[in-house]
Protein backbone atom coordinates (compact mmCIF):
# COMPACT_ATOMS: atom_id res chain seq x y z
CA UNK A 1 0.00 0.00 0.00
CA UNK A 2 1.20 3.38 -0.88
CA UNK A 3 0.79 6.04 1.93
CA UNK A 4 2.60 8.45 -0.22
CA UNK A 5 4.61 9.43 2.88
CA UNK A 6 8.43 10.01 2.78
CA UNK A 7 10.53 9.44 5.35
CA UNK A 8 12.28 12.78 7.03
CA UNK A 9 15.16 13.52 4.45
CA UNK A 10 18.72 11.99 5.81
CA UNK A 11 21.39 13.79 5.65
CA UNK A 12 24.25 11.07 7.28
CA UNK A 13 25.46 7.85 6.82
CA UNK A 14 24.12 4.90 8.62
CA UNK A 15 20.72 3.72 6.88
CA UNK A 16 20.80 -0.12 7.32
CA UNK A 17 17.10 -0.33 6.82
CA UNK A 18 13.68 0.88 5.40
CA UNK A 19 10.80 -1.40 5.76
CA UNK A 20 8.67 -1.41 3.49
CA UNK A 21 11.08 0.95 0.95
CA UNK A 22 12.73 -2.07 -0.34
CA UNK A 23 15.72 -2.16 1.55
CA UNK A 24 17.56 -5.46 3.07
CA UNK A 25 19.38 -5.97 5.92
CA UNK A 26 23.10 -6.31 6.14
CA UNK A 27 23.40 -10.17 7.50
CA UNK A 28 19.98 -11.40 5.86
CA UNK A 29 20.57 -14.43 3.67
CA UNK A 30 23.54 -15.35 5.17
CA UNK A 31 22.31 -16.50 8.66
CA UNK A 32 20.14 -13.90 10.34
CA UNK A 33 21.73 -10.46 12.13
CA UNK A 34 25.15 -11.13 13.07
CA UNK A 35 26.48 -8.32 10.49
CA UNK A 36 23.41 -5.59 11.30
CA UNK A 37 25.13 -2.15 11.56
CA UNK A 38 28.68 -3.12 11.77
CA UNK A 39 29.58 -2.25 8.19
CA UNK A 40 27.85 1.20 7.96
CA UNK A 41 27.11 2.22 11.67
CA UNK A 42 27.69 5.63 12.61
CA UNK A 43 30.15 6.51 14.97
CA UNK A 44 29.14 6.22 18.78
CA UNK A 45 29.59 9.38 21.21
CA UNK A 46 27.85 8.24 24.36
CA UNK A 47 28.86 4.60 24.25
CA UNK A 48 27.64 4.71 28.05
CA UNK A 49 25.07 1.97 27.34
CA UNK A 50 27.78 -0.88 25.88
CA UNK A 51 27.44 -3.61 27.74
CA UNK A 52 24.27 -3.43 29.39
CA UNK A 53 22.03 -5.12 26.12
CA UNK A 54 22.91 -7.99 27.12
CA UNK A 55 21.21 -8.10 30.74
CA UNK A 56 18.12 -5.29 29.27
CA UNK A 57 17.04 -7.47 26.74
CA UNK A 58 16.35 -10.65 29.26
CA UNK A 59 14.58 -8.21 31.71
CA UNK A 60 12.15 -6.94 28.15
CA UNK A 61 9.61 -9.22 29.96
CA UNK A 62 9.64 -8.51 33.74
CA UNK A 63 7.49 -6.29 35.96
CA UNK A 64 9.65 -2.94 35.90
CA UNK A 65 9.92 -3.06 32.29
CA UNK A 66 6.59 -4.02 31.39
CA UNK A 67 4.96 -1.10 33.99
CA UNK A 68 6.97 1.21 32.15
CA UNK A 69 6.64 0.59 29.02
CA UNK A 70 3.14 0.11 29.41
CA UNK A 71 2.32 3.85 31.75
CA UNK A 72 4.48 5.17 28.73
CA UNK A 73 2.33 4.11 26.36
CA UNK A 74 -0.73 5.36 28.24
CA UNK A 75 0.80 8.76 28.71
CA UNK A 76 2.17 9.26 24.86
CA UNK A 77 -1.58 8.38 23.66
CA UNK A 78 -2.93 10.65 26.16
CA UNK A 79 -0.79 13.73 24.69
CA UNK A 80 -1.14 12.84 21.12
CA UNK A 81 -5.20 12.09 21.27
CA UNK A 82 -6.33 13.76 18.36
CA UNK A 83 -3.09 14.31 16.27
CA UNK A 84 -2.88 11.92 13.31
CA UNK A 85 -0.07 10.67 11.02
CA UNK A 86 2.28 12.12 13.25
CA UNK A 87 5.72 12.68 12.24
CA UNK A 88 7.47 10.78 14.91
CA UNK A 89 11.36 10.24 15.21
CA UNK A 90 12.44 7.36 18.62
CA UNK A 91 16.05 8.14 19.74
CA UNK A 92 17.20 5.03 21.26
CA UNK A 93 14.80 2.88 20.04
CA UNK A 94 16.31 -0.31 21.67
CA UNK A 95 13.60 -3.32 20.81
CA UNK A 96 11.40 -0.84 19.49
CA UNK A 97 8.18 -1.27 21.86
CA UNK A 98 7.20 2.35 21.36
CA UNK A 99 8.22 2.91 18.02
CA UNK A 100 5.96 -0.35 16.90
CA UNK A 101 3.13 0.55 18.91
CA UNK A 102 3.56 4.62 17.69
CA UNK A 103 3.12 2.68 13.67
CA UNK A 104 0.62 0.18 14.73
CA UNK A 105 -1.56 3.71 16.07
CA UNK A 106 -1.00 4.96 12.23
CA UNK A 107 2.16 7.50 12.84
CA UNK A 108 4.85 7.65 10.63
CA UNK A 109 8.43 6.43 12.71
CA UNK A 110 12.05 6.59 12.60
CA UNK A 111 13.46 4.61 15.13
CA UNK A 112 17.69 5.32 15.91
CA UNK A 113 19.82 3.54 17.85
CA UNK A 114 23.42 2.52 18.12
CA UNK A 115 22.96 -0.73 19.64
CA UNK A 116 23.05 -3.43 16.37
CA UNK A 117 21.50 -6.49 18.93
CA UNK A 118 18.70 -4.30 20.16
CA UNK A 119 17.87 -2.92 16.32
CA UNK A 120 18.26 -6.75 15.30
CA UNK A 121 15.16 -7.46 18.21
CA UNK A 122 13.52 -4.37 16.96
CA UNK A 123 13.81 -5.53 13.29
CA UNK A 124 12.59 -8.93 14.18
CA UNK A 125 9.50 -7.80 16.08
CA UNK A 126 8.80 -5.36 12.77
CA UNK A 127 8.96 -8.66 10.45
CA UNK A 128 5.85 -9.66 12.45
CA UNK A 129 3.94 -7.09 11.63
CA UNK A 130 1.35 -6.55 9.08
CA UNK A 131 2.74 -4.96 5.64
CA UNK A 132 0.52 -1.53 6.56
CA UNK A 133 2.37 -1.26 9.85
CA UNK A 134 6.05 -2.23 8.59
CA UNK A 135 5.40 0.75 5.89
CA UNK A 136 5.07 3.41 8.71
CA UNK A 137 8.26 2.25 11.10
CA UNK A 138 12.30 2.80 9.25
CA UNK A 139 15.01 1.52 11.79
CA UNK A 140 18.41 3.61 11.20
CA UNK A 141 21.59 2.53 12.81
CA UNK A 142 23.10 5.36 14.70
CA UNK A 143 23.46 7.46 17.57
CA UNK A 144 20.91 10.14 18.21
CA UNK A 145 23.51 12.55 19.57
CA UNK A 146 24.13 14.02 16.36
CA UNK A 147 20.14 14.29 14.73
CA UNK A 148 20.06 17.85 14.55
CA UNK A 149 22.50 17.54 11.79
CA UNK A 150 21.50 14.48 10.04
CA UNK A 151 17.74 15.56 9.85
CA UNK A 152 16.40 19.39 8.33
CA UNK A 153 15.04 21.39 10.97
CA UNK A 154 11.39 20.96 11.84
CA UNK A 155 11.53 17.61 10.24
CA UNK A 156 8.99 15.64 13.19
CA UNK A 157 5.92 15.94 14.84
CA UNK A 158 6.97 14.13 17.68
CA UNK A 159 10.39 13.43 19.08
CA UNK A 160 10.98 10.68 21.97
CA UNK A 161 14.18 10.38 23.81
CA UNK A 162 13.47 8.14 26.35
CA UNK A 163 16.51 6.22 28.84
CA UNK A 164 19.01 8.25 26.82
CA UNK A 165 19.88 11.11 28.94
CA UNK A 166 20.90 9.48 31.79
CA UNK A 167 23.96 8.11 30.06
CA UNK A 168 25.10 11.39 29.18
CA UNK A 169 27.23 13.58 31.19
CA UNK A 170 25.12 16.29 30.26
CA UNK A 171 21.54 16.63 28.56
CA UNK A 172 21.17 20.01 27.34
CA UNK A 173 22.83 20.02 24.20
CA UNK A 174 20.68 16.60 23.07
CA UNK A 175 18.03 18.78 24.39
CA UNK A 176 18.96 21.49 22.39
CA UNK A 177 19.20 19.23 19.19
CA UNK A 178 16.22 17.38 19.44
CA UNK A 179 14.42 20.38 19.78
CA UNK A 180 15.24 21.79 16.45
CA UNK A 181 13.98 19.15 15.01
CA UNK A 182 10.04 19.49 16.02
CA UNK A 183 7.91 21.55 13.45
CA UNK A 184 5.89 24.30 15.11
CA UNK A 185 3.18 22.46 17.55
CA UNK A 186 5.62 19.40 18.05
CA UNK A 187 6.44 17.58 21.22
CA UNK A 188 9.42 16.59 22.71
CA UNK A 189 8.98 13.25 24.94
CA UNK A 190 11.94 12.59 27.87
CA UNK A 191 12.42 10.02 29.65
CA UNK A 192 14.89 10.02 32.80
CA UNK A 193 15.93 8.93 36.40
CA UNK A 194 14.21 11.42 38.62
CA UNK A 195 16.80 12.81 40.98
CA UNK A 196 14.55 13.90 43.48
CA UNK A 197 13.78 10.14 44.51
CA UNK A 198 17.36 8.81 43.56
CA UNK A 199 18.10 8.08 47.08
CA UNK A 200 14.84 5.30 47.63
CA UNK A 201 16.03 2.75 45.88
CA UNK A 202 19.41 2.54 47.56
CA UNK A 203 17.67 2.65 50.99
CA UNK A 204 15.18 -0.06 50.22
CA UNK A 205 17.75 -2.31 49.46
CA UNK A 206 19.68 -1.03 52.71
CA UNK A 207 22.77 0.44 51.02
CA UNK A 208 23.37 3.29 53.10
CA UNK A 209 25.81 4.34 51.63
CA UNK A 210 24.55 4.88 47.95
CA UNK A 211 21.05 6.50 49.79
CA UNK A 212 23.67 9.17 51.13
CA UNK A 213 25.37 10.13 48.28
CA UNK A 214 22.09 10.28 45.88
CA UNK A 215 21.45 13.32 48.30
CA UNK A 216 24.65 14.81 47.03
CA UNK A 217 25.66 14.09 43.61
CA UNK A 218 23.30 12.88 40.23
CA UNK A 219 25.66 10.13 39.62
CA UNK A 220 24.18 6.19 40.53
CA UNK A 221 24.74 2.73 39.02
CA UNK A 222 21.93 1.28 37.81
CA UNK A 223 20.28 -2.08 38.01
CA UNK A 224 22.32 -2.70 34.60
CA UNK A 225 25.74 -2.11 36.52
CA UNK A 226 26.33 1.20 34.11
CA UNK A 227 27.02 4.57 35.61
CA UNK A 228 24.08 6.59 34.71
CA UNK A 229 22.82 10.48 36.02
CA UNK A 230 19.33 11.79 37.04
CA UNK A 231 17.46 14.78 36.44
CA UNK A 232 15.80 16.94 37.97
CA UNK A 233 12.56 18.39 36.97
CA UNK A 234 12.89 21.86 37.96
CA UNK A 235 16.17 21.66 35.34
CA UNK A 236 14.43 20.26 33.01
CA UNK A 237 11.36 22.82 32.89
CA UNK A 238 14.74 25.83 32.57
CA UNK A 239 15.90 23.94 29.77
CA UNK A 240 12.94 23.34 27.99
CA UNK A 241 12.03 27.00 28.14
CA UNK A 242 15.35 27.77 26.36
CA UNK A 243 15.38 25.41 23.60
CA UNK A 244 11.41 27.20 23.03
CA UNK A 245 9.90 23.80 24.28
CA UNK A 246 7.95 24.41 27.30
CA UNK A 247 7.04 22.28 29.87
CA UNK A 248 3.56 20.99 28.83
CA UNK A 249 2.89 18.21 31.34
CA UNK A 250 4.83 15.55 33.48
CA UNK A 251 4.15 11.82 34.55
CA UNK A 252 5.92 9.90 37.24
CA UNK A 253 6.36 6.14 36.07
CA UNK A 254 7.26 3.17 38.56
CA UNK A 255 6.03 4.42 41.59
CA UNK A 256 4.97 1.51 43.13
CA UNK A 257 7.06 -1.41 41.85
CA UNK A 258 10.23 0.03 41.23
CA UNK A 259 11.78 -2.11 43.88
CA UNK A 260 10.15 -5.52 42.79
CA UNK A 261 13.09 -7.90 41.56
CA UNK A 262 14.79 -8.46 38.48
CA UNK A 263 12.64 -11.33 37.67
CA UNK A 264 9.85 -10.76 39.22
CA UNK A 265 6.78 -11.21 36.51
CA UNK A 266 3.93 -9.32 36.07
CA UNK A 267 0.67 -10.83 37.47
CA UNK A 268 -0.35 -13.66 35.50
CA UNK A 269 -4.20 -12.97 36.78
CA UNK A 270 -5.52 -10.21 34.65
CA UNK A 271 -7.37 -8.56 37.21
CA UNK A 272 -4.83 -8.13 39.63
CA UNK A 273 -2.92 -6.37 36.34
CA UNK A 274 -5.32 -4.73 35.58
CA UNK A 275 -5.48 -3.57 39.42
CA UNK A 276 -1.65 -2.74 39.50
CA UNK A 277 -1.14 -0.88 36.15
CA UNK A 278 -4.26 1.31 37.63
CA UNK A 279 -2.69 1.87 40.87
CA UNK A 280 0.84 2.97 38.82
CA UNK A 281 -1.44 4.95 36.64
CA UNK A 282 -3.32 7.12 39.60
CA UNK A 283 -0.27 7.71 41.40
CA UNK A 284 1.42 8.64 37.73
CA UNK A 285 -0.24 11.86 38.05
CA UNK A 286 -1.30 12.32 41.31
CA UNK A 287 1.20 14.43 43.65
CA UNK A 288 2.91 13.80 45.95
CA UNK A 289 3.15 10.37 44.48
CA UNK A 290 4.78 10.78 41.38
CA UNK A 291 7.56 13.17 42.44
CA UNK A 292 9.17 10.30 44.00
CA UNK A 293 8.80 8.10 41.41
CA UNK A 294 11.79 6.57 39.83
CA UNK A 295 11.08 7.43 36.53
CA UNK A 296 9.72 11.27 35.27
CA UNK A 297 8.33 11.23 31.67
CA UNK A 298 8.38 15.18 30.72
CA UNK A 299 6.99 16.77 27.50
CA UNK A 300 7.33 20.21 26.02
CA UNK A 301 5.58 21.42 23.74
CA UNK A 302 6.62 23.77 20.50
Amino acid sequence: MDSGWAPPHWEGPGLYAVPGQGGTLPGQGDGGHDRIGQERRLPSRSGSFAGGTGAWLERLGGLRNFVRQELVARQLAEQLAGRHAQRVLDIGCGQGTQALRLARAGHYVTGIDSDPVALGVAQGALAEEPPEVRGRLQLLSGDGHQCGRWFGPRSFDVVLCHGVLMYLPDPDPMIASLARLLAPGGLLSLLVRNRDALALRPAAAGDWRAALHAFESDRYYNRLGLAARADRLADLTVTLSEVSVPLRHWYGVRVFTDNAPDDAAPPVDGRQLAQLLEAEDRAARTDPYRQVAALLHVVGAK
